[in-house]
């Protein structure tokens, strides 16, 4: 561990800064913007410009840092968001609010492609582990803190705005006087959505589904709890809850996903967060609120994980990053739709249609993880499945992924020549 936070110093710090300002930024855009008259169809169309904006950024990214190099693009994105946060602060309109949600929607990916490539290409195998250990620490404390942050008293409403510029700023320092040579680079191949249905039907419509749902209660609890009055410190608490609830859990249940069927692992998620929207849709109170939410988070983020380790147990490992890509791309997919519903569903079903709506996305996962498991076996030899963070809702994961690939080539070399494949 203290190799890993030695040689890497800088770029996990320039991660960290960039983990707390996302966080931050999210959560103060749908506060301020409900403070400004903004309603609910207004924010979920501001707030759905982000996944729009990293579907472009996760595809177009890549190939510029292999044109250009990692300092540059870095440089050049995290200055584009800091004029996003600063444009934010100026303005109140929700046009120019979408604009610079859009423009911190193709930045923000990039800015963690770069980090996580240079990382990854920085790190030799013996610390792998330890890397991926402070990194997913990093994944769950930034976001956290940067959502906690809403709590600090702002009398003028511009003091986060400038703290969101001000993180991004920062985080360009250490990577620049590190003294590390940024490492070559080559965007990688892509594989199709239709070709990886093939390999995991499983994984490309669990991780569809799951990506609504999980943003779709990310954006909406800090707006339900507004309603049922709470205070901004608070809806924000209520938030940061259910991200450090999220985060706790990522480890034991990807064990479990390791030692046994991971179609079972997702069914009990996913029928988790459907007991919790149906207590919430009964009994809708501001008292359980936070624990209700606490629950439905930590069923539902895991998922992404076990289903990329699903996918990854039946790809060879030359398809792992590909594959990837292709996951990261239907994550954001889904997030755009689950932007879209969150703040509107609040309104719905006398209050209730937020936690109906989870409900019945975790019923629908856990049927197709159901008929996935009687229509075919759980693969003979398995990987690991690798944790992921809250701010990992918006992001790919390049260092995830070439472990993974790792971890696929390791099993495939212990595996007998004569066995099936599966």
């Amino acid at each position: 561990m203290r190799r890993a936070l030695t040689d890497n110093w800088a770029l996990f710090l320039g991660m960290l800064l960039l983990m707390v300002a996302n966080g931050l930024l999210v959560t103060l855009l749908s506060i301020r913007g409900a403070g400004l008259g903004f309603d609910a169809l207004t924010i979920s169309l501001m707030q759905a410009c982000y996944p729009l904006g990293a579907l472009i950024g996760t595809l177009t990214v890549p190939s510029l840092i292999e044109k250009v190099g990692h300092i540059r693009v870095f440089s050049a994105l995290a200055s584009m968001v800091s004029v996003a946060a600063i444009i934010h602060l100026l303005t109140s309109d929700p046009v120019s609010w979408s604009a610079m949600r859009f423009l911190a929607g193709v930045c923000f990916p990039g800015l963690y492609v770069v980090t996580e490539s240079w990382l990854n290409a920085k790190t030799s195998n013996n610390i792998r582990a330890q890397v991926l250990s402070v990194y997913f620490i990093i994944q769950t404390v930034g976001p956290a803190l940067g959502t906690a942050m809403i709590a600090i008293p702002d009398p003028r409403g511009t003091l986060m705005f400038g703290i969101v510029s001000v993180l991004m700023s920062v985080a360009i320092v250490p990577l620049l006087l590190s003294g590390n040579r940024a490492p070559d680079y080559s965007a990688p191949d892509r594989m199709t959505v239709r070709r990886l249905y093939r390999v995991s039907p499983m994984a490309v419509t669990g991780i569809t589904l799951m990506s609504v749902g999980v943003s779709t209660w990310f954006i909406g609890l800090p707006l339900l709890a507004l309603q049922q009055g709470f205070s901004a410190a608070q809806a924000s608490g209520a938030l940061v809850v259910a991200m450090i609830a999220a985060g706790v859990v990522q480890y034991p249940v990807g064990w479990i996903s390791d030692n046994t069927d991971r179609r079972h692992v997702v069914i009990g998620l996913a029928l988790v967060s459907v007991c919790a929207g149906v207590w919430l849709t009964l009994d809708p109170g501001p008292g359980r609120l936070v624990l209700g939410f606490a629950v439905i988070a930590a069923a539902t983020l895991p998922v992404y994980s076990i289903l990329t380790a699903h996918a990854n147990d039946l790809l060879a490992p030359g398809q792992v990053v590909p594959a990837s890509g292709t996951m990261a791309f239907l994550m954001q997919f889904g997030q755009v739709f689950g932007m879209l519903l969150g703040p509107n569903l609040i309104g719905m079903a006398n209050g209730r249609g937020l936690q109906l709506a989870i409900a019945l996305i975790g019923g629908a996962v856990a049927a197709i993880a159901v008929a996935r498991r009687l229509s075919r076996s759980a693969p003979e030899t398995t990987g690991a499945a690798l944790p992921m963070g809250p701010a990992s809702l918006s992001q790919p994961s390049v260092l995830h992924a070439e472990a993974s690939r790792a971890d696929a080539q390791a099993s495939a070399e212990a595996r007998p020549e004569d066995s099936p494949a599966t």
